[in-house]
């Protein structure tokens, strides 16, 4: 299953699996989404299935937001494990 992006009263969605074949695609979008915002929040309740790349594409995005003052923000239950990745990235 490839990832699918929606996008409703400012958050975007992502349904499916994020892995190496649909990262870049994604940090391009949210890139061009923070062209005409200043805040991102993206709704991972739909994601089944994240790899390492997928959780190296939200650092990449994360990074880029503190650089340009943006806000980015991940919510949802899905892929637990990104939320502890965060936890020790933001600490280092």
């Amino acid at each position: 299953m490839s990832l699918q992006i929606l996008e409703c009263n400012g958050t975007l969605y992502l349904k499916g699996i994020l892995n190496l074949t649909n990262t870049s695609p994604l940090i391009t979008h949210i890139e061009r989404v923070f062209k005409n915002t200043k805040e991102v929040t993206i709704n991972i309740d739909q994601v089944r299935e994240i790899d390492r790349s997928g959780v190296t594409a939200f650092k990449t995005i994360y990074s880029s937001a503190q650089k340009e003052n943006k806000q980015f923000s991940i919510i949802g239950h899905g892929c637990k494990d990104i939320y502890e990745e965060f936890r020790y990235y933001q600490i280092a």
